[in-house]
């Protein structure tokens, strides 16, 4: 990675006026940076002989209609109040290297964008609200921010010019950099989204509270429940670019063994990332006994032929739409007669949770309806004592299904999380709402209460539901689910 000229903060020096002497701030320089300084004479010739890069006659971005409509909803709930939803900044990974940048979801739903700093700020009008989106300008050439900073345009790439900004996301564009004296100076009621800009908070300090704030990041949060036409056909990418991960793994899994589940994950986030954004959230990459922990993100085993490898992976599209699909394969292609039988329970437990998704049903018969064949399973195989009502009621399944068999998905993998209980767990099911549905049965490798062979075993199997007029519909219906299927599906993969 090459080395920058920046200071520790190059912005802040490098957008510094002239003072009052009309002197311009000095340039600092890294600490043990290869060059001493400046000269005028490069400084001058920086400054010109650049070609005109502005980008005309740019379309709006596919989903900006369906974030116009998102922004009048949100007008219409806190009418007369200024809203201000912040994208969020770089967060520093070690010294002067950062994360990657993601959006905060809130500002992504409602605007389309996904830069960093940038700040959606709905403004009171006598007709519902204004809306104005602050973000950085291009880098600026006459001072060299464009090649001085390290977040200059010459270091990490060029940004979009305001103006640019307005025809692709159909929104007034403006300098974030003035924002934060508006605000200072701003009256009246105001909202903002916490937790992501600290000095948009800051400029806000004395105008909001933590209750007000609250209410803004429920009514976003339960706005995503129900996703609309563009929404859907984003977490069909996702999964269709999923289940092609899951193939690419199959295929190399003779590679992981040489290796370890290491392999597994480089081999779907090559996919993740050609075909989208990222990964979702950490892949789950679990081979053996590994299988048996819920978020098994280390993924530094050995992958051993005889064993099955549990995969929880999705693949999160450029708009940031993230499938979550899990599958648990045999190692070598062909389930034991202990790991067949496990699995089988799953997926009669799953078949049961997929049936129960329709739409005016509780958003809890899925759960119930996984959990009811599992827990017969249980009391089948000996392990829990009858009848199943008296299990369900105490809850004694839990020690080998551990969680809950779904959530809502969406920008987020465990999507709408802010949402009020009554409106989510307590809700009834909608048209267009997407989740999973995802039971499991997990023995722990040190389970005494349990026969040796199941000892090790985790299964669990996972699909994404899109709630229809009529029923649902399994976004992930390409992977094959029954155990006969997995296998037949393995190897033709294989062959």
């Amino acid at each position: 990675m090459s080395e920058a000229l920046t200071p520790e903060t190059p912005e802040a020096v490098l957008d510094e006026a002239a003072d009052e002497a009309g002197e311009e701030e000095p340039i600092k320089q890294r600490k043990n940076g290869l060059y001493p300084g400046v000269s005028d004479e490069l400084a001058d010739s920086m400054k010109s002989g650049w070609a005109d890069t502005e980008l005309r006659g740019l379309e709006p971005i596919a989903q900006a209609g369906y974030t116009a409509a998102r922004r009048a909803a949100l007008s219409a709930r806190f009418p007369g109040e200024r809203l201000v939803i912040p994208a969020g900044n770089l967060k520093t990974r070690s010294n002067d290297t950062e994360y990657p940048f993601r959006a905060s979801v809130e500002y992504a739903y409602l605007t389309g964008n996904l830069t960093e700093d940038g700040v959606l700020v709905l403004e009171p009008a006598a007709e519902g609200h204004k809306a104005t989106i602050y973000l950085l300008p291009r880098s600026n050439r006459e001072n060299g921010e464009f090649w001085l900073s390290g977040q200059g345009e010459l270091w990490v790439g060029r940004r979009h010019s305001l103006a640019e900004a307005e025809r692709l996301y159909g929104i007034p564009a403006s300098d974030v950099r003035e924002l934060p004296a508006a605000l200072t100076e701003a009256t009246g009621p105001v909202r903002v989204v916490r937790g992501y800009d600290a000095a948009i908070e800051a400029a806000l300090t004395d105008k909001v509270t933590r209750e007000h704030d609250d209410e803004l990041r429920v009514f976003l949060s339960e706005a995503r429940l129900v996703k609309d036409e563009f929404e859907a056909g984003e977490l069909q990418k996702a999964v269709d670019s999923t289940v092609r991960g899951f193939e690419d793994v199959v295929k190399v899994l003779d590679k992981a063994e040489a290796t370890s589940e290491r392999f597994i994950e480089g081999t779907f986030f090559l996919r993740a990332r050609v075909e989208g954004n990222d990964i979702g959230y950490g892949s789950i990459c679990a081979s053996g006994p590994h299988a048996c922990t819920l978020h098994w993100v280390r993924n530094d085993g050995p992958v051993r032929s005889g064993d099955l490898l549990l995969l929880d992976a999705g693949v999160e599209t450029h708009t940031l739409y993230t499938a979550d699909v899990t599958r648990t394969l045999p190692v070598n292609g062909t389930y034991s007669e202990i790991q067949k039988k496990i699995y089988d329970a799953v997926y009669d437990a799953q078949e049961a949770g997929i049936a129960a998704v329709q739409p005016g049903a509780k958003y809890r018969d899925f759960h119930d309806a996984a959990q009811h064949v599992l827990a017969e399973r249980l009391v089948e195989w000996g392990l829990l004592e009858g009848p199943v009502e008296r299990v369900l009621e105490l809850g004694l399944q839990r020690r080998w299904t551990l969680h809950g068999t779904g959530h809502m998905l969406g920008m987020d993998v465990h999507d709408c999380a802010a949402a009020r209980t009554e409106t989510y767990v307590e809700g009834t099911l909608e048209p267009g709402m997407c989740l999973t549905v995802e039971p499991g049965l997990y023995f722990q490798a040190d389970d005494l209460t349990v026969p040796e062979e199941y000892r090790g075993i985790g299964v669990r199997i996972e699909d994404d539901l899109l709630v229809t007029e009529d029923g649902n519909r399994n976004l992930s219906a390409g992977l094959p689910r029954r155990s006969d299927e997995v296998e037949a599906w393995m190897a033709s993969l294989k062959g």
